[in-house]
């Protein structure tokens, strides 16, 4: 059984998806804010982490994560939940730590189907000019989660 629970944020609405044991998926929304099942004690305490993110309170999360995916996908990842908050990675530095530069344009593809954006941090990751590139959520939204996390840091938004 999968359930769901759409939140409001700062960002617009997220719809995130849980089974019983573990967070499936964050979407953004334009559905509007729901109530969750009782039995969903999951979908709150992911609700509470992402509300401690936005106001600042916290800069990890420590939630059960099964997003569905490849084998290289799950490797992209799990390379992205490394990256520090308040920093960025090139595609090409995402490549360079997986042990093969070759592997670029697949790891910017596998970046871009990530299912659980902001818990696995693919805003994070920008193009090697220090511009933004593609995000499930729009430009907009990367360029304002990146300022969340470090106000300082210098992005150009094509």
């Amino acid at each position: 059984m999968i359930y769901h629970r759409i939140i409001p944020s700062p960002i617009g609405n997220l719809k995130i998806s849980a089974s019983e044991d573990s967070i499936v998926s964050i979407e953004f929304t334009t559905e509007e804010v729901t109530a969750v099942s009782p039995s969903s004690l999951l979908l709150r305490e992911a609700q509470k982490q992402l509300e401690e993110y936005f106001h600042k309170e916290r800069q990890e999360f420590s939630l059960p994560l099964s997003p569905y995916g490849t084998t290289f996908q799950q490797k992209v990842w799990k390379q992205l939940q490394q990256i520090p908050y308040g920093e960025t990675r090139s595609y090409r530095d995402i490549a360079i730590e997986l042990g093969n530069l070759r592997q670029i344009r697949a790891a910017a593809t596998a970046n871009g189907k990530n299912p659980i954006p902001i818990v696995i941090p693919c805003h994070r990751v920008i193009g090697s000019n220090g511009s933004l590139t593609g995000y499930s959520g729009g430009l907009e939204k990367k360029k304002w989660l990146l300022e969340l996390e470090n106000p300082f840091l210098q992005t150009r938004l094509f």
